[in-house]
């Protein structure tokens, strides 16, 4: 009698471990969401993430410089199946998507080793008011990264 109820345990053991896996959501990086600005010298980069909603989140990012847009990206982050992915279409180049590695209640790593550049785009928080951004991969065959430091900014029509 014994030994088919430990047989019975066994069996549903590993099923129970696999029906409590918690796959990413975007609820996971939520604390992305709202309006962030960057300045260095007299270029400012402003970068907005919708909040999580529908297994999708929504962004985009400029440059200026001076009186004039350098660069732009449209961005997405979605829930696919068991995985989180990030999609850029940077200005107006081939988009590409990283699925993330790593997440956390303050860290995203994402990444796609078969991309060009970036392989990997890292997102963390500083603090509740700021936000910082990393690219990084191989480029030309040599390491290269790029950071990105934003403070908190109120949205262009919110309510202050």
């Amino acid at each position: 009698m014994r030994l088919p109820s430990l047989l019975a345990l066994a069996v549903l053991l590993p099923l129970g471990a696999a029906s409590s896996r918690v796959s990413p959501g975007v609820d996971d990086v939520g604390w992305m969401a709202g309006c962030w600005e960057g300045h260095d010298g007299e270029t400012v980069t402003e970068e907005q993430w919708s909040r999580p909603r529908g297994g999708t989140m929504f962004g985009f990012s400029r440059t200026i410089q001076g009186d004039s847009t350098a660069w732009f990206e449209f961005t997405r982050i979605e829930e696919r199946g068991d995985s989180l992915v990030f999609i850029a279409n940077p200005s107006g180049q081939a988009g590409g998507e990283f699925t993330a590695k790593e997440v956390s209640e303050a860290r995203v790593v994402f990444e796609n080793l078969a991309h060009d550049f970036p392989q990997r785009v890292i997102y963390f928080t500083v603090g509740a008011d700021s936000l910082g951004a990393r690219i990084e991969g191989l480029q030309n065959g040599q390491a290269a990264g790029a950071d990105f430091a934003y403070g908190r900014v109120a949205c262009p029509g919110a309510a202050n």
